[in-house]
């Protein structure tokens, strides 16, 4: 069957015992055993239930995995990944990862003993020279939130089986309807559902799809031990909005290449980016004619002399915003200083990670070269605007 046809009827079979063509909710905490030990596939419901299994039959389908399991949110589930890992493993992530990552890793996995190096995906020598002996994962996210860079899912993927490394890759922007990372080597996906996958903004949502059943056995422990499974009313949610995934994504490109099309004409914009070239001012090359079947409705462009009207009203306007910095930079737990150091590659800089009285005396010391990161990112609607 096709993409289509996959999302609307794989784990969506008819109800066995009513005929219904949409499976009911099975909003119960618990199931009844026919005798001791022995039940129908059911006992409780933070193990498992109906909906979470159909769902994540679906998930696991459209991305060509082996299996799939769905979690209260994406960073659900990105933490069981990392939870794969074991203390004094290394992982190698994109540069602009999304923010909740990077909190994850930097504010609290570091003090796990995991060490995490971030680096420009996009360039396959920069992840090669980024890793050491211990590490064991590549972590992309691509296109990358939200500066949409692309990263080369089968160069990273071809470079990681060399050293016999597990690859993650973040599929949330373009959803597996225009990027299947399995496809070109990756072993693991990883999915905000709450974007595309669901896509009518009434229902949180993460997905792990698994090609290896050594990982699928570990992250399902974690799923149940952690109680981190989506619930049935949302698992409900996603696998109605799935349903229209394919006519959706076509919808979300057309109407992504007019607002670029439209900013790209504007006297106030110097340029416009797309994850896919699309016209004359987007960069040419890359990976994506042979990695993706279409454009996403993400891009970002630069505004032409902005900034200082912006000065007043950036923190208003940016309330919750991620900064980053485009240089490499490696994460290690620190309790004695308030700044991380981050490890560039033409010389070190410091960046603030701590607050108060303790950073105030760090900033004021003679010769302090800390720097704060500059482009910061605004997205509004399915726009992303990057100010520079």
């Amino acid at each position: 069957m096709g993409f289509a046809t996959n999302a609307i009827h794989v784990g969506q079979e008819p109800d066995p015992a009513t005929g219904s063509i949409v499976a009911p909710i099975y909003q119960t905490s618990t199931y009844v055993n026919e005798e001791l030990g022995k039940n129908k596939g059911y006992d409780y419901a933070r193990t498992n239930h109906p909906n979470r299994k159909a769902l994540e039959r679906t998930v696991a389908k459209l991305e060509g995995g082996h299996s799939a399991y769905v979690f209260s949110s994406g960073m659900a589930g990105i933490d069981a990944v990392f939870r794969l890992l074991r203390p004094g493993d290394h992982v190698v992530l994109s540069e602009a990862v999304y923010g909740g990552v990077f909190r994850l890793s930097t504010q609290l996995l570091v003090h796990f003993g995991l060490e995490f190096s971030f680096v420009d995906t996009s360039m396959p020598d920069f992840v090669r020279n980024a890793l050491r002996p211990n590490t064991k994962m590549l972590y992309i996210e691509t296109p990358a939130n939200p500066t949409m860079s692309v990263t080369d899912i089968a160069a990273i993927s071809k470079l990681a089986n060399e050293r016999n490394l597990t690859v993650a890759v973040d599929n949330t922007f373009l959803s597996p309807y225009l990027q299947r990372p399995i496809e070109l080597g990756a072993h693991i996906v990883v999915h905000s559902m709450t974007k595309y996958l669901n896509g009518h903004s009434d229902s949180t949502g993460g997905a792990v799809v698994l090609t290896r059943p050594e990982d699928a056995e570990k992250i399902y422990f974690i799923q149940r031990s952690a109680g981190t499974g989506l619930s049935p009313m949302d698992c409900f949610l996603v696998s109605r909005g799935v349903k229209t995934l394919a006519v959706r994504m076509l919808q979300h490109n057309a109407n992504g290449i007019t607002v670029a099309r439209h900013l790209d004409a504007h006297p106030k914009i110097k340029r416009v980016f797309l994850p896919r070239p699309a016209f004359s001012s987007t960069p040419r090359g890359g990976p994506s004619p042979a990695e993706r079947t279409g454009r996403d409705a993400f891009l970002r462009c630069r505004f032409a002399g902005c900034r200082a009207a912006l000065t007043e009203s950036r923190q208003a306007l940016l309330a919750g915003g991620e900064s980053r910095r485009r240089r490499d930079f490696d994460f290690a737990p620190r309790d004695d200083d308030p700044c991380f150091h981050a490890q560039g590659s033409s010389r070190p800089r410091r960046h603030h990670r701590g607050t108060g009285a303790a950073v105030g005396r760090h900033r004021r010391r003679r010769g302090h070269h800390c720097r704060s990161r500059p482009s910061t990112a605004l997205r509004v609607a399915a726009v992303g605007f990057y100010l520079s």
